[in-house]
């Protein structure tokens, strides 16, 4: 998949392709209906496939003061876009001069003399250009003057009456430490990969040595003991390990600040300055102080033994 962060000038190649629009955190299955939509329009019309997608995110430039919230930083999204068979990826950067621009202008210069889209694809609610004011039976009437075809997605939902695919919901049921409930939306475990750092190696003395993980833009699920599989990349591959994980303060040692520590089972070895990917499969706990550190090594070892089961199972 070529990356490019420019709408123009782009190479011939780069141009005419079936090109579907929008934030994409998550790349949830409501996402993969669009990308599905994508594919299948694209190899009708022998194009290559688009996504078309901003960073920062657009809410990050709105509301610049609140907590993390990203499901997919931009290094995920992009790999788990090109899993899904893209060709080309258009990552414009997004700010407020950005914003500024009207829908009519979005279309004409970015749309159409930027990309020469053949044809777009976006979901129901989609709005775009200053004050929101576009919208996607705005796009269908610009694409019918200017000569391209566009596609609107209706709202794709679980079997049987389920959650609607959602990034917004995938968020409240990882908030709830509902990892599962989360994962059936996303179509795979969420997932956290970030550096491992230093931290106070407090793991090492009482036999449960772990890897404190950055967690950067991501949003902070329920705090608290987690199974999850942690892989590390070895020789072009993922070699995932079983692991338990803890997300939180650490009020036992007096800690202050949130930290994600990962626990691998039936792992030795130097991690730090690593990426490590972290997958939540299941909420064990929520964190709780205890009266000293030999009750803490207890609760690890019956946590791990319930991570085990878990991820057994």
């Amino acid at each position: 998949m070529q990356i490019f962060r420019h709408h123009a000038p782009l190479p011939p190649a780069a141009r005419g392709a079936v090109v579907a629009i929008g934030n994409f955190d998550g790349v949830h299955l409501g996402h993969r209906a669009v990308l599905d939509i994508v594919a299948e329009t694209a190899e009708a019309a022998g194009a290559p496939r688009g996504v078309l997608t901003f960073e920062p995110h657009p809410r990050r430039v709105f509301r610049p003061n609140e907590p993390p919230f990203r499901l997919t930083p931009f290094r995920v999204k992009a790999r788990l876009i090109e899993e899904a068979g893209i060709d080309l990826l258009y990552n414009l950067h997004f700010d407020l001069a950005f914003a500024q621009r009207t829908a009519e202008n979005f279309v004409d210069e970015i749309l159409v003399a930027g990309l020469g889209v053949r044809h777009v694809v976006v979901g129901y609610d989609f709005v775009f250009g200053n004050k929101r004011r576009g919208t996607a039976a705005f796009l269908m009437e610009r694409g019918r003057a200017l000569g391209f075809g566009v596609s609107v997605v209706s709202p794709a939902q679980q079997e049987g009456g389920g959650d609607v695919y959602s990034s917004t919901r995938i968020r409240e049921h990882l908030q709830r430490g509902e990892p599962r409930l989360a994962a059936a939306l996303l179509g795979r475990d969420w997932e956290v990969d970030g550096r491992v750092e230093h931290g106070d190696q407090r793991g090492r003395t009482i036999g449960f040595p772990t890897a404190n993980v950055a967690m950067d833009e991501y949003l902070r699920p329920a705090v608290g003991v987690y199974a999850v599989r942690a892989g590390l990349e070895r020789a072009g591959r993922t070699v995932w390990h079983d692991a338990v994980a803890n997300l939180g303060y650490r009020p036992t040692v007096r800690g202050t600040d949130l930290r994600f520590e990962v626990h691998l089972f039936d792992f030795d070895g130097d991690l730090y300055g690593q990426h490590l990917r972290v997958a939540f499969v299941d909420y064990i706990r929520p964190e709780k102080k205890f009266d000293g550190l030999p009750a803490l090594k207890a609760q690890i070892a019956e946590d791990a033994a319930r991570a085990h089961e878990l991820l057994r199972g």
